[in-house]
Parts: structure tokens; sequence; C-alpha cells
């Protein structure tokens, strides 16, 4: 059976996607999904002064504000209904998958199987909405005390009507971004949330790739840091690549056992340990957390002096707290993910459950310890990569005031979700040559 998948793997080529009709269908739905979701980046709040608006971006852009309207796609910028995008939701399913760690009710919910799996995804819905409405509230309060250069406000008719509207139509537009995510996910390739969050990251990339170029026209670097520039992404992405790909192989026997005349059994296989299990959901996470704590503060128009206003000094792209809160966050979500995607005692138990062992580690608790052992290691080197893909780049940033589309961060979103998003369309791909090889194989058999 492991010959055959591989020699449908080799074969498994990108000229039968003609024929996969059901992959077609998944493929058109998931680009249908996008460019809703970009249509709607474009259409604006009601009551918002674009013009006004554009100038106060402008002028507090730099931190958490670039960091939102990328996550955003460039709907904050523009000031849509799509201005928080998924956000809300991401930081939702943080805190509840931190409750379920904790809490022995939600643990137990979570063991119920598939009922159980749904309460608590309906539980985050309510909690997204909740934090939509939080957060799109301290956005129309605080878009009402902004002023532009000449002293106009980016709020046309500021009042208690204003910010009403404010909250239901950013909220509306957080939900049905949430509902989009899970469509994807259901009907379509790849997850859907990673989809709009690389969709968001991808449209805005052509500008970011002109207004670079623009910085050096105007002198701003020379040709020599912009050839620097392009060799550290790609020198990102090859770094990405590898690692992603790279996992640590744990050999687990299987012992021969005799069934009738026949001797069964006696198989080697193994456990694929990926040395970045956690993938890109940390620095998501970590951004994510980052961004709901302080999302007022790019909105104050406090003074210098303020508490305020020095927070948001400090968390500037380049800055030491920024720096270390984010690189921190990486590493606690790295090891927190990686213990709720992989673990070890229900590995061990399911090995010894099938007769498995590793060679020279006894069954049970020392194969689940053994496998812990191997996992804090392993963990601890993607969480040190991870630090490095989305650190190293900021300073560039932040030295030279380049893009945010050309930071560690995004560029892990785009690699990893591209990466993940063409291994389900292969995955897809080989079982249409699968379920090919059947139908003729029965065909034959009604023939013979």
């Amino acid at each position: 059976m492991a010959s055959a998948a591989e020699q449908l793997a080799k074969n498994a080529d990108w000229g039968a996607l003609a024929k996969a009709t059901e992959l077609k269908k998944r493929l058109f739905f998931v680009m249908g999904a996008l460019l809703v979701y970009r249509l709607g980046t474009y259409v604006p709040v009601p009551g918002i002064d674009p013009h006004v608006w554009n100038q106060i971006f402008t002028q507090k852009g730099g931190g958490i504000l670039d960091m939102f309207n990328m996550f955003s796609g460039g709907a904050l910028k523009r000031m849509t209904i799509f201005a928080l995008n998924i956000m809300p939701y991401i930081s939702a399913s943080i805190i509840m998958q931190m409750a379920t760690s904790m809490s022995p009710k939600l643990e137990a919910l979570k063991k119920e199987g598939e009922s159980g799996r749904n309460k608590i995804n309906q539980y985050t819905r309510y909690f997204t909405v909740l934090l939509a409405a939080i957060q799109a509230w301290g956005l129309a309060v605080g878009l009402e005390s902004m002023q532009g250069v000449g002293g106009g406000s980016a709020v046309i008719d500021p009042g208690l009507f204003f910010r009403i509207s404010t909250v239901i139509t950013i909220v509306g537009g957080t939900v049905f971004l949430m509902w989009l995510g899970e469509q994807i996910t259901a009907r379509g390739v790849g997850n859907g949330i990673s989809l709009i969050i690389f969709a968001g990251i991808v449209a805005e990339l052509p500008r970011a790739i002109f207004s670079t170029l623009e910085l050096g026209r105007q002198g701003t670097f020379n040709p020599l840091q912009l050839l620097l520039l392009v060799a550290m992404v790609v020198g990102v992405i090859i770094l990405i690549v590898f690692v992603e790909r790279a996992s640590r192989r744990v050999v687990v026997q299987y012992p021969k056992r005799q069934q009738g005349n026949r001797m069964m059994g006696g198989e080697t296989n193994h456990i694929p340990l990926k040395i970045n299990t956690s993938g890109v959901i940390p620095p998501i996470f970590a951004s994510s957390l980052l961004l709901l704590p302080l999302t007022i503060i790019g909105f104050t128009g406090a003074e210098g002096g303020d508490f305020t206003a020095s927070m948001a000094q400090y968390l500037r792209h380049g800055q030491p707290l920024y720096m270390f809160l984010y690189g921190s966050l990486i590493v606690f979500f790295a090891f927190f993910y990686t213990a709720i995607v992989f673990n070890p005692e229900e590995n061990a138990d399911m090995l010894r459950k099938y007769g498995g062992f590793v060679p020279g580690i006894r069954p049970g608790k020392n194969t689940a310890d053994h496998l812990d052992y191997i996992l804090t290691r392993i963990t601890a080197i993607g969480a040190l990569y991870l630090v490095l893909i989305c650190l190293l780049p900021e300073f560039l940033i932040a030295k030279y005031s380049m893009p945010f589309y050309f930071g560690g961060t995004s560029l892990l979103i785009v690699v990893t979700v591209t990466m993940d998003t063409v291994a389900q369309i292969h995955s897809h791909l080989i079982a249409h040559q699968y379920e090919g090889l059947i139908k003729k194989a029965k065909l034959r058999g009604r023939r013979g």
C-alpha cells in the first residue's frame, strides 16, 4: 500500500487537475470567496471623511496601525467594514484554547467529540462578537477625537448614532469574515482564516514593491541596499521552506504476530515530528495579542507626554519593548500550540494499543516521556527559528522605513499558507487518482 501511494504521489501532476471536477469546484469557491473579501475591503464605514482619515493615518502610521493595516489587507487605511479583519476571531480562539486547557469542564467538553467541539466553536463565535464590539466601540470613540492637518474631523457627524452604526457595521463585517473563513475551510481547499489573512497581505504586495522602488528613486536608500533587501527576502523564504519541511522521525516497530497460517506485522514505521509543529499560528497569535489591548493607543490624540503616546512610541517596530514582547509571545505560543496539537501521552497509549513501540523504550509512560523530551527540544529549535524569522527583518524595516509586507511575519504567513494549500491540492489530486484506479478495477472485474 505504501509503495502504491508513493507511486501515485510521483505520478500526480497538475495536468490531472482538469479531470478532478470536485477539486476544481473547491478552488473556484475559494477564489470567489476571496474576491468577495477583497471587494469588502473597499466598502467604507458610513460617516467617515476619507480625505481627513487618510491624513491622520499617514501622520500616525509606523507602529501598531501599520501592523493592523497589514493584517487587514489595507482595510484599516481605507476605514472599511472589514477594518478589524479576522483578528477578533483569532483573539477569541486564543482565549478559548487557553480556557480549555485550564478549565476541566471545557476540557471534558472537548473530549466529547464532534458535538463538544461544535459547542466550543459556538462559544468562540459569541466571544468574537463581544471582542469585535469592544474594539469597534473604541475605534468609533477614537475616530471622533481625531483631527486632520487643517483641523477637520475624521467623523462627519459625531455622536451616539455614529458610534452605534460604526459598531454594527464593523462587527457585522468581522462576523461575515468569520463565517466566510469557515465556509472556505469546509467547502474549499486550505484553512479559511489563514487564506483570508494571506489574501490581504498578497493583495498589498504590489503596492509595497512600488513604494520601495519609489524610496530607492528618491534616494532614501541606494541600489546596494535594495539588493540587500531582495537577498534578505529570498534568504528568509528559503529558510522558511527548509524548516517547514524538516521533521524528526521517531522510529516505531510493530512485533510479528500469527493470524491463522500467516505471519502478520513485523513492520517498521515512524512518527514524523515537525520542527515547527505550530506552523504560522504563534506569530499570528502574538500579533493579535499585541494589537488587542493597544488598539485604542493608535487612535488617541494624546500628546507626547501622555502614557498612551509613550506606549505607542515604545511599541513601534524596532523598539526594544516591542521586540521583547513579540519574541516572548511567539516562544510562548510555539510551546502552547504544540502542546495542544500533539499529546505525547495519547500517542503513547495509541502505540501501546496497537502493539507498537519505540526501540529501546518501554511502552506507556516511558514512551510518553521520550516523545515529550524529543518534542520539547525540537519545539525550542522551532520557536528560535520563528523569533529569528519574525524579528530580524523588523530591524531593517525600522532602520530603512521599508514596507511591513517585507517583514518576517508577512513572509512566513504567505510562504506557509502557500505550502499548506499546495499540499492539500496535491492530496486531492492523489485521492482523485485513487478513485480513478478503483473505478477501473471495478470495470475490469465486471468484464471478467
